[in-house]
């Protein structure tokens, strides 16, 4: 988002992982809700947070998208914004009870996890035919391997399948995308403006 605003364009950055996040986060505060999953505090105040953070996200990138992007994203919140309302009507309109309300927004949570884990899979494959990680972001692809990593720690304590899960299949996913990472960085052509943080040199040393 820096570098976006530092140049005030989108570059090739692609809006896949912003937009997708925005409904993962929505759907675990709908699962996170006392009348759907009771006692989920955390889930329902860390995925409130992720979801603010990534409304500001794609706020920045609509700003310095092209109008052909910005028509996108708005088609697509549109119909991320139609589909919570359904879900939440349904939810809690016809199941009555906390069990049937969590195995059924828990499935749709583990489907649009798995969705936003695998979004970065457009970028990945730009990596593999460019062998440029340039618009791979580093700390974007760490942080959704911890983000798994510890999620699944917390729902192996729980025990909770709904969460465990996706979270398995996005550790693997964030791992993937740091060996890409390693692999490739150093035959990334960066520009003479851009910023590599020592933390990035050092991993593709390593």
């Amino acid at each position: 988002m820096a570098k976006i605003v530092k140049h005030k364009s989108v570059q090739d950055f692609r809006p896949d992982p912003y937009v997708a996040t925005v409904l993962n986060c929505a759907m675990w505060v709908i699962y996170g809700l006392p009348s759907v999953h009771p006692d989920s505090i955390l889930v329902i105040t860390i995925n409130g947070l992720g979801l603010a953070i990534e409304v500001i996200y794609v706020a920045i990138y609509f700003t310095y998208a092209t109008w052909a992007k910005r028509r996108k994203i708005c088609i697509i919140l549109a119909v991320e914004a139609v589909f919570l309302v359904i879900i939440l009507v349904v939810t809690l309109h016809f199941f009555h009870t906390t069990d049937d309300r969590s195995m059924f927004v828990g499935i749709l949570c583990i489907i649009f996890n798995v969705v936003m884990y695998a979004s970065p899979l457009t970028v990945m494959r730009m990596v593999l035919k460019t062998k440029s990680v340039k618009y791979m972001p580093f700390f974007l692809s760490l942080a959704n391997f911890c983000n798994g990593v510890v999620w699944v720690i917390y729902a192996l304590l729980k025990f909770d399948q709904y969460i465990l899960i996706p979270n398995s299949l996005g550790t693997v996913s964030g791992l993937v995308q740091l060996v890409l990472y390693a692999t490739f960085y150093k035959t990334t052509q960066w520009d003479e403006d851009d910023q590599k943080p020592r933390s990035e040199v050092q991993l593709s040393n390593a």
